[in-house]
């Protein structure tokens, strides 16, 4: 039986908080462009999507492309925040990624398989930036080391 060594453990953990912050900031970005993507599309050519005659919560498809444009845009924005690991970027990345879930919710219909795909993004985002505390990257990780 060894010890763990107290520094290693702490880098460990560290490396770890920093892969996350990492993750959430590249998850975001992508999340950003691709709804700036969706935006466009809906804006141009609103043809591409499907519309569903009797969907409780309906907007015009221009709408839609401006809601998505200006939602990616602020999560592209909010992930340059997230690379320089600032504070208030990982409050506004869990609420623009709230936000991208609700968008995409909401316009389920118009485009089924995009709006599910930028949900489980979104809530990957989410969960990144929530499972480490603000005050010490490496506190979700405190637990006794088993060794084998």
């Amino acid at each position: 039986m060894t010890a763990t060594h107290p520094t290693r453990t702490r880098a460990t953990k560290q490396n770890w908080a920093q892969g996350l912050m990492a993750f959430a900031a590249v998850m975001l970005m992508l999340v950003g462009i691709l709804d700036v993507f969706r935006g466009i599309m809906a804006i141009a050519k609103d043809d591409v999507f499907v519309t569903t005659p009797n969907y409780v919560f309906q907007f015009n498809l221009t709408s839609w492309g401006w809601i998505h444009l200006a939602l990616g845009a602020i999560a592209v924005i909010v992930s340059l925040g997230l690379f320089g690991t600032a504070t208030w970027a990982r409050v506004a990345g869990v609420a623009i990624a709230g936000l991208v879930i609700i968008g995409n919710f909401l316009s389920l219909p118009y485009y089924p398989v995009w709006s599910v795909v930028m949900i489980a993004f979104s809530g990957f985002v989410i969960w990144a930036l929530c499972v480490v505390k603000r005050e010490s990257p490496e506190a979700m990780f405190d637990h006794p080391a088993h060794d084998i």
